[in-house]
């Protein structure tokens, strides 16, 4: 098929009066393709069908896709090989991504509008990172919007863990003033767990969560983006009128600047599709009220505190009282606070630190540990071991940094003490400091070895005293060598 130039140009020449011959020579076309233009520049091209060996099996692909719109290429060659088909999967990959570009791309979708209060739809957005010292922490926002007014809620977060998506659904709900009666999510694993066709599964804590609040959750179908289309051109509007030329400090300062752009610009400007300002479009909306008791959606874990007196969260240490050493606290944190629980009592309370390997330390704590080190030594028995001189100083100050158990130690030395004496004691604690092996069952297992004394056992005395008195010469083994090495040459 001639492109629209060359038919303008056989036109062209034709008026200028050049003949059919004339007009194919000067172009160096067919004169056959110049008569055929020349009569209808505009003719008709039928493409003819080209026959595959895919082609037969067309009708009973196009009825898997719409059993099934996602499945995928190998599920449906098994089908096809068991009625005929012998060719290979690239075959029917090729055709399979011809059918899906035209689903998706031509199909014509109806625009659905929710009830007042009906509806809410929830997505997440990556927005790059922030920076705390040395550490960069990934930035994501979860966007909310009440589908009917278009009323748009943001937060950002440095998670998307399930505990943070619930508290951000609840803040959501806390700004919106009430509850919908259902939600819209894509298959984030937070939501949905398992997705076969039209047949979802729902993330167990994703449905606890909900459950107070009765709201029925819905998931968009595999690759249909316009079916939460809302939220997804309000990310679109995020990145495009509240990201750019903004800069941050912190995930605070973030969250500030988003509340006082969704208050200034977002949900007072007005909307393209209602013609109306999402605030004065969401007063004619009754949301449900919410629980008069709501759940603890902060995250939630179970740690033990160590030696230091501290527990790791997140990558950093934070401190609880010295009492705690080796109990399982429970720690709950927001974006704000970590606070620190020991069964239903607030043992501590921290600002959360977004760097990593900090050690977030109260002073009371420091101060606590102070005042148990001096209270530890007006002990009676610690005082005991304290007057033996600098040697057992020297060494309750180096227990102490080894995080040992003082008094347990010190009551096993003073057992040592009475029976191997203290001069004997503090010569083996000078040599575990010099060998720094801290620890009572070091100084008992080298006292042991170093004071039991050796037994004696003398020869057998016999009756007759001159038998007693007999001495033997010590054999000489290399004779003995010399006799073996004689006899075996003599057998060879």
């Amino acid at each position: 098929m001639l492109d629209r130039k060359t038919v303008f140009e056989i036109h062209h020449l034709q008026s200028r009066g050049y003949s059919s011959r004339g007009i194919a020579g000067k172009l160096k076309l067919n004169r056959e393709t110049v008569t055929k233009y020349l009569k209808n520049p505009d003719p008709v091209v039928t493409k003819r069908k080209r026959f595959t060996k895919l082609s037969p099996y067309y009708d009973l692909i196009d009825e898997l896709l719409k059993e099934d719109p996602g499945v995928n290429a190998p599920v449906i060659l098994q089908r096809i090989s068991s009625v005929g088909f012998d060719g290979e999967i690239t075959i029917l990959r090729k055709h399979l991504k011809k059918k899906r570009y035209q689903r998706n791309y031509r199909q014509a979708f109806i625009r659905f509008e929710s009830k007042p209060g009906q509806q809410m739809q929830i997505d997440w957005g990556h927005f790059g990172s922030l920076s705390y010292g040395q550490t960069r922490r990934k930035l994501y926002a979860l966007a909310v919007v009440e589908s009917y007014s278009r009323m748009f809620y943001v937060e950002f977060t440095h998670s998307q863990k399930q505990q943070v998506l619930h508290k951000c659904l609840l803040n959501a709900f806390n700004f919106f003033g009430g509850t919908p009666t259902e939600i819209i999510v894509d298959n984030m694993l937070t939501a949905v767990t398992e997705r076969q066709g039209f047949v979802v599964r729902f993330n167990e804590a994703f449905l606890d969560f909900l459950r107070p609040f009765a709201i029925m959750p819905k998931a968009c179908n595999v690759r249909a983006p316009y079916e939460k289309g809302k939220i997804e051109k309000l990310i679109q509007y995020l990145r495009r009128n509240f990201w750019p030329l903004r800069h941050f400090t912190c995930l605070e300062d973030v969250q500030t600047q988003a509340s006082q752009w969704l208050g200034e610009v977002a949900n007072i400007r007005m909307h393209q599709t209602t013609g109306q300002r999402p605030t004065e479009r969401f007063k004619g909306v009754k949301l449900r009220p919410l629980p008069e008791f709501l759940s603890d959606c902060r995250e939630t874990e179970q740690l033990k505190v160590h030696k230091d007196f501290a527990l790791r969260f997140d990558g950093n240490f934070y401190t609880a009282p010295p009492w705690t050493i080796g109990k399982r606290l429970t720690l709950k944190a927001d974006h704000k606070l970590l606070t620190i629980y020991h069964k239903q009592r607030i043992v501590a309370v921290h600002d959360r630190n977004w760097e990593r390997r900090k050690r977030i330390e109260l002073p009371q704590h420091k101060e606590m540990v102070k005042k148990l080190q001096k209270k530890l030594w007006h002990d009676r028995d610690i005082a005991a071991f304290a007057s033996l001189g600098e040697i057992a100083r020297n060494y309750l100050n180096v227990l102490s940094k080894a995080n040992q158990p003082i008094k347990k130690n010190i009551a096993r030395l003073l057992r040592l003490r009475d029976r191997y004496g203290t001069p004997s004691l503090l010569a083996v604690i000078e040599k575990v400091l010099h060998y720094k092996a801290y620890g009572a069952e070091y100084i008992e297992n080298i006292l042991y070895q170093e004071m039991t004394p050796k037994n004696s056992h003398p020869p057998v005395k016999l009756k007759q005293d001159a038998l007693n008195k007999i001495r033997l010469e010590e054999p000489c083994l290399a004779d003995y060598d010399n006799l073996v090495l004689q006899r075996r040459k003599k057998n060879d």
